[in-house]
């Protein structure tokens, strides 16, 4: 069997060290997607000054974990939903949704499609194209747009492509989506990579717009997948009052709310936006100048590229990067994609320069 075609997820470093017989603390993982500075100081100090807080239930409210979400967003407490992760609140927007019809802008994270399938909603594929660098035609899009479509899925900025739809993008699309009585959720999971987030970021929009939904985990930026917390702001008073209504008592755990303080150690997110800031811009240009390959300009901390050598595939080039220790995403598995695109995210800067040096042996 092809080792490549088994399309490993970013976190399988086990799996993938077994299965190229090589050490799992060898392996660095560009394919993860994870903050490289790690987990907030300030959220480390705190679990472990508060360790025994695994033997008490956690507040039923979450005050102090929705305080700190609140401020940090800039947004209503009475607008937040917490979940244990964006994956329990997708699957939770489909449930009180229950949309006949969901469109999907893609290529695309997977687990959009998978969670509509499950609850028995049509999936419309609304996909976006290489020669066009996978950019949004938005004025095109919104005439796409139609009565059909109960609920709009967008991941902004997108996984696996790095584009990013703005403000005012996306104010139009949520505009057009109003008219038609469609609901969209937007997946913000990589927006706090962006530069100046407080400009792109569609929280703002949710003061005008109650069909709107919007998504943030911690587990991307704030390299904390092992909390499993994520949460959505809306206005939609109905969707609120469902998720009130419905949710699990204590769905999140008490290191959650302890760890709450990541959301304001301004030193750990300044040095995490500096950081992904300075290695995007020289990885890009490191890149962009050879010829065997398409680098489409990223936005958030991981960059797609096109294989351009006929004999090429990003099986051959993920082989030969992992037997180096770097584990990069072969991206054959993204529907609107296939096996000329790979992906890896930004680490530490004598990393990339690692990666960027390696890659460029092989393309």
């Amino acid at each position: 069997m092809d080792k490549a075609k088994e399309f490993f997820h970013g976190s399988d470093i086990e799996v993938i060290a077994k299965r190229y017989d090589i050490n799992k603390n060898s392996i660095i993982p560009y394919a993860s997607n994870v903050n490289p500075l790690g987990f907030s100081p300030k959220a480390k100090e705190a679990l472990l000054e508060n360790i025994d807080a695994i033997s008490s239930y956690p507040d039923r409210d979450y005050a102090t974990l929705r305080s700190s979400i609140s401020k940090y967003c800039e947004c209503s407490m009475n607008q937040l939903i917490l979940g244990n992760g964006t994956s329990d609140l997708i699957r939770l927007t489909f449930e009180i949704i229950a949309p006949d019809k969901t469109m999907i802008v893609g290529p695309t994270y997977s687990e959009y499609e998978r969670t509509a399938i499950m609850f028995g909603s049509e999936v419309e594929k609304y996909m976006l194209k290489n020669l066009d660098d996978f950019e949004l035609d938005v004025d095109m899009f919104c005439k796409a747009l139609n009565d059909s479509i109960d609920l709009l899925i967008l991941c902004n900025p997108n996984n696996p492509t790095g584009k990013l739809l703005n403000r005012g993008q996306m104010d139009s699309i949520l505009a057009k989506c109003a008219q038609h009585n469609i609901m969209v959720m937007v997946d913000e999971t990589y927006i706090e990579f962006v530069k100046d987030v407080h400009l792109v970021t569609s929280i703002e929009l949710t003061k005008r717009y109650d069909n709107l939904i919007v998504l943030r985990s911690v587990s991307k930026f704030f390299a904390a997948p092992g909390i499993r917390l994520g949460y959505a702001i809306t206005s939609n008073e109905n969707f609120l009052n469902e998720t009130a209504n419905n949710k699990i008592p204590w769905n999140i755990n008490s290191y959650a709310s302890v760890a709450s303080v990541m959301f304001g150690d301004e030193k750990y997110i300044n040095l995490t936006q500096s950081l992904i800031h300075t290695e995007r811009n020289l990885i890009y240009s490191a890149l962009s100048s050879r010829k065997t390959i398409k680098v489409f300009k990223p936005e958030a901390n991981f960059v797609l590229i096109k294989l351009l050598k006929e004999d090429q595939s990003a099986g051959e080039v993920f082989d030969y990067c992992i037997k180096k220790g770097f584990m990069i995403r072969d991206c054959t598995d993204y529907e609107g994609l296939g096996d000329k695109y790979i992906r890896f995210c930004f680490l530490k800067p004598e990393q990339n320069d690692n990666m960027v040096n390696t890659l460029l042996e092989i393309v």
